[in-house]
């Protein structure tokens, strides 16, 4: 059995550059890991955004989202390591219409963010905007090659 990776806040740890459905694996055991300490450390599971002046919170769909879909690029995953970042400091920049799949389904519209990330580059944030409650839940997050 493979020895899992512990990710630590506070530290530095490699994170595989290739391509490969090994350095993939590896990446999204570290966003895994990453958003579980992430969790310990934020029992609020939310952030206060800048830009839309209000919460923005992380939920399951966060997580397997962000996992499935950043994990593909190592920037992409460097990204994620920036999480507080991102939350507070992304700025909408659109709306898109809701995908016809099983994760969008809880959301009436996804708000499109942006954030300039030092040393990785734009990063795209996308949040849903939960029916109902209007909660708003990030959703993925991942890098831009400019």
């Amino acid at each position: 059995m493979e020895e899992p990776i512990h990710y630590s806040i506070n530290h530095t740890m490699e994170i595989p550059t290739g391509n490969s459905p090994e350095d993939v694996a590896a990446r999204r055991k570290i966003i895994a890991n990453f958003y579980r300490e992430w969790k310990i450390a934020n029992p609020s599971l939310k952030r206060y955004n800048l830009s839309l002046k209000e919460d923005i919170n992380i939920r399951h769909v966060s997580i397997t989202e962000t996992c499935t879909h950043a994990s593909r690029t190592y920037l992409s995953t460097l990204s994620v390591l920036q999480l507080d970042a991102i939350l507070t400091y992304a700025k909408k920049v659109g709306t898109a219409p809701v995908k016809d799949n099983g994760n969008q389904k809880p959301f009436e519209k996804m708000i499109v963010m942006s954030y300039d990330c030092p040393g990785i580059g734009t990063v795209k944030m996308t949040v849903g905007v939960r029916r109902g409650n209007h909660e708003k839940v990030q959703y993925c997050i991942t890098a831009i090659k400019g």
